[in-house]
């Protein structure tokens, strides 16, 4: 069976490893210059699959003339982890047996781009890996196959993202197998009616609103700490929340009318700040043209935190 699998991201290393045995070709969206000197960077993907010597496609769109190397392959199967791309539905014809997505998340929920971030996003307990069988609509293909994966309490999204993809990695040669000896299945007919789709992320949405609880604060630090990271403003220079807790029952040392964003106490658990109903403790940070540390010793050297307010822009 010929494999051709698609992937871009950490998520899609080790899926891509656990398999590599049936892949004949990789397929990942084109190296992009990064810094000053403008350097080609390569992807996570492209690495690893040149480390496996497995051949190589990058494309910046189904335009590209390297898509016609895929159909010259007459391939079996598609498997797609991670791409960040759509494939269209006259690429999605080209495998003889089908093309396969694996999804991080329990569908029909979280269908999108960023279901990682929208788990934690929500404080769900519990997310999952669902394998679909992919047609011309994102993420709405028959399911088949399913697994329920517990949200731990500390997960953030680099920590979820890594057990789902290793998990995903344990799945697939199996699942591989099976379709080589009699294929896909037709699977399960997702509930259309109970789907949520989740949105491309912006760096808007990590600045942070102290009006909010500090249960939501702690969401939106852990969903975004790889990109864009939950921000706010300290003397008009953007910090970078990295890491936090929620301070239960601190309101107590706070007035009632201290406007939300005031920090009120430092201690050596870090930054005390004042929510829309309770207290937040931020633990690391990193301040605009400054190197990541904790936010206690940062408060050593910047001198006269408490009191001031934590802006919203």
């Amino acid at each position: 069976m010929k494999v051709v699998f698609f992937g871009s991201s950490s998520f899609s290393v080790p899926p891509l490893q656990s398999i590599a045995s049936f892949v004949s070709c990789v397929v990942t969206r084109r190296s992009k210059p990064k810094g000053r000197g403008y350097v080609l960077e390569d992807t996570e993907v492209r690495r690893e699959a040149l480390n496996l010597q497995l051949p190589v496609i990058e494309i910046d769109s189904f335009k590209d003339e390297a898509i016609k190397d895929i159909e010259r392959l007459r391939p079996d199967l598609f498997v797609v982890a991670s791409f960040g791309l759509i494939i269209p539905k006259w690429a999605l014809d080209i495998p003889s047996i089908g093309p396969i997505n694996i999804h991080p998340s329990l569908l029909p929920r979280y269908r999108g781009p960023s279901p990682i971030q929208w788990t934690i996003l929500s404080g769900d307990s519990e997310t999952g890996v669902t394998i679909i069988r992919m047609n011309e609509k994102m993420d709405a293909g028959n399911i088949l196959y399913q697994e329920t994966i517990a949200v731990g309490p500390e997960d953030n999204a680099i920590t979820l993202s890594d057990r789902l993809s290793k998990r995903s990695a344990v799945i697939l040669p199996d699942f591989l197998s099976e379709t080589a000896l009699v294929g896909l299945h037709e699977g399960l007919t997702q509930e259309h009616e109970k789907a949520t789709f989740t949105p491309i992320l912006t760096k808007e949405m990590g600045r942070i609103d102290w009006s909010k609880s500090g249960t939501e604060i702690l969401r939106q630090v852990r969903a975004f700490i790889v990109w864009p990271t939950a921000y706010t403003f300290l003397d008009g220079l953007l910090l970078k929340v990295l890491e936090g807790s929620v301070a239960v029952g601190e309101m107590g040392q706070v007035e009632r009318h201290t406007i939300p964003g005031t920090i009120f106490a430092i201690s050596k658990e870090g930054i005390h700040v004042c929510t829309g109903s309770d207290g937040f403790i931020i633990r690391e940070l990193q301040l605009q043209n400054r190197k990541r540390m904790k936010a206690y010793d940062f408060s050593r050297g910047y001198r006269g935190l408490e009191g001031k307010v934590l802006k919203y822009d």
